[in-house]
């Protein structure tokens, strides 16, 4: 058996839907960073895909550029989910909602 575009595309709706579900319960902040690490992630595999499918190379360099951002965003928010943590104790996106400055 031979694998298709059509087989990683199918992977990469299935991990984009799990992202998504992520996304939307998002009881807890670290959570919520993990589904959006899984959304980006779900993207690159579709943009590599297509663009081996097509004979391009710009599908895959674009992925690398998420994956940069990906990782710059993630540095960003454990520094302001550590932040948050000291100051709070906890995590909970609810109490974030009741922020005052």
């Amino acid at each position: 058996m031979e694998v298709t575009l059509s087989h990683y595309l199918v992977l990469s709706s299935i991990l984009f839907s799990i992202g998504l579900i992520g996304v939307m319960r998002r009881k807890n902040l670290l959570m919520l960073f993990f589904a959006t690490e899984i959304l980006l992630n779900a993207t690159n595999i579709a943009f590599a895909a297509i663009s081996h499918y097509i004979g391009d190379l710009s599908g895959q360099m674009f992925a690398f550029f998420i994956i940069a951002i990906a990782a710059s965003e993630v540095a960003i928010g454990l520094g302001l989910l550590i932040v948050w943590y000291k100051r709070t104790g906890k995590i909970d996106l609810d109490q974030m909602n009741s922020m005052r400055g």
